[in-house]
């Protein structure tokens, strides 16, 4: 849900590194937590509750990439919009991707958003987006340049993803499903190691994994 993102004056905006192809260090955050609910739909619950989920999983499939991973919340607390800021920026080499889920006063809105503010975001949100959009009965509403502060004081790339609409009856009910919210969990970190991998980045990586296993030279210190 977008309101909690919270826009500000343009002067506040930084200098952006673009690291989106030597990032080693994914931010992931779950929008919302704790008193902040974000969006809250009869069809889809809490969102703070499915943007927790997705990001975890987002976060482990990520790890199994050989890709770091750090999380602005771990469990339902609240954190305020400069802190998650001040976490990203803390980091060296990274991106940053936040998770949301969508609502809407009419419920046949749906489908799937990205958003960016950096020049340098441009690719990862473009990829996400077209990742999302091979999920089945997928809506594709774009790609948008947006003003929020997590993204237009992020000196790495930053994206926000919302993962479809908390107030449409299908999406709503897709997004209280574990199976689905794995789904989309999955698009997300598929995206994110192919901007950093290039194509059939995951598989590449998981290969070299199993090498690493079975050779006889591998340090267990």
């Amino acid at each position: 849900m977008l309101g909690a993102c919270a826009t500000g004056p343009r002067f506040e905006e930084v200098a952006t590194k673009d690291t989106s192809r030597t990032f080693d260090t994914v931010v992931v955050d779950a929008g919302h937590g704790g008193k902040d609910n974000g969006a809250y739909r009869k069809f889809g619950g809490a969102e703070k509750i499915a943007t927790l989920d997705v990001a975890s999983r987002v976060s482990r499939k990520l790890r199994g990439a050989h890709l770091h991973t750090v999380m602005t919340r771990n469990s339902d607390v609240f954190i305020p919009l400069e802190e998650r800021v001040s976490i990203e920026n803390a980091q060296k080499n990274a991106i940053f991707v936040s998770i949301h889920f969508n609502d809407s006063r009419r419920r046949g809105i749906r489908g799937f958003e990205t958003y960016y503010h950096s020049a340098s975001s441009i690719g990862l949100a473009n990829r996400i987006q077209a990742k999302l959009m091979t999920l089945p009965r997928s809506a594709n509403r774009g790609v948008h340049h947006a003003n929020f502060r997590v993204l237009r004081l992020a000196r790495y790339p930053a994206v926000l993803v919302e993962c479809g609409f908390l107030s449409n009856p299908r999406e709503g009910g897709e997004a209280r499903d574990s199976d689905y919210r794995d789904e989309l969990a999955d698009r997300i970190a598929d995206a994110i190691i192919e901007q950093r991998h290039g194509e059939g980045g995951r598989t590449a990586k998981n290969e070299q994994s199993s090498e690493n296993v079975t050779s006889p030279f591998l340090n267990r210190d």
